[in-house]
């Protein structure tokens, strides 16, 4: 069991770290440029604010509650175009411990969450029922389901630069929505009978009715287009790194020991 999370953990996070680096980091560096003034957004226009200089000295916290996103740490100086230019060697060390620590903690966060997908297997085996690639895969995208796109419709992943509500009632009302979803989605699949369907609907949509915190007033410095963009290809990523971790995850599960 540990031996097939830690070996598709770290697959499914080297993966991750590979579409984050290519389709989602960039985005990141320019919300930071936002928050820090470096870039300031006026009437739909992007332009460098004055009197500000490039500060990426200060590692940034992650702007959501989302442990499947990794946490922004050095920030590399980036300019209009989105594209990070190297300035100095400093400069180079430090974009390379960013790139090197979102890896690490990418792996780490996929193994945990490939530590909790062989657990459900065993647990379906117990119930006699056989997890292989097919089945792995239909697990990862439940997983993707659960930990990601529901917390997703209340909690969408937020782009630094962002205004958020607080961040222990966001923490609780994540909690809260991944276990009710993984829940009834576990009905969903292995339940029988009336009562097994109502109770999960009513699981995957108690976390709705309550609704996830949210802001008295709408606030923030980067653009709304951006933040929409990098919350898209936020959720993008995990389906496709989920898919593999499930997939992965179950081939090496059904293996002949």
């Amino acid at each position: 069991m540990v031996t097939s999370a830690l070996i598709a953990g770290f697959a499914a996070g080297l993966f991750a770290a590979l579409l984050h680096f290519a389709f989602v980091q960039k985005y990141i560096l320019l919300g930071e440029d936002y928050e820090t003034g470096a870039l300031v957004h006026f009437n739909g226009v992007a332009a460098p604010a004055e009197d500000h200089a490039h500060d990426h000295t200060t590692a940034q916290a992650p702007a959501t509650a989302d442990p499947a996103t990794p946490p922004p740490t050095e920030a590399a100086p980036v300019a209009e175009d989105g594209h990070a230019h190297s300035h100095d060697a400093a400069e180079g060390d430090d974009t390379f411990s960013r790139n090197a620590l979102t890896s690490l903690f990418f792996g780490l966060a996929y193994v945990g969450y490939g530590l909790v997908l062989v657990a459900g297997y065993g647990l379906a085996e117990a119930f006699g029922k056989r997890v292989t690639l097919r089945e792995g895969l239909l697990w990862g995208i439940a997983g993707f389901a659960a930990f990601q796109l529901a917390p997703a419709m209340g909690l969408e992943p937020e782009l630094p630069g962002t205004m958020a509500a607080d961040l222990t009632a966001r923490q609780i009302w994540w909690i809260g929505t991944a276990i009710c979803t993984t829940a009834g989605l576990g009905l969903l699949g292995y339940g029988r009978g009336v009562v097994a369907m109502i109770g999960a609907a009513v699981l995957l949509a108690i976390p709705h009715v309550i609704g996830a915190p949210e802001l008295e007033s709408y606030s923030g410095v980067a653009p709304p287009e951006l933040a929409a963009t990098f919350a898209a290809r936020s959720l993008g990523v995990g389906l496709m790194v989920w898919s593999s971790l499930g997939a992965m995850a179950g081939w090496l599960w059904s293996r002949p020991q």
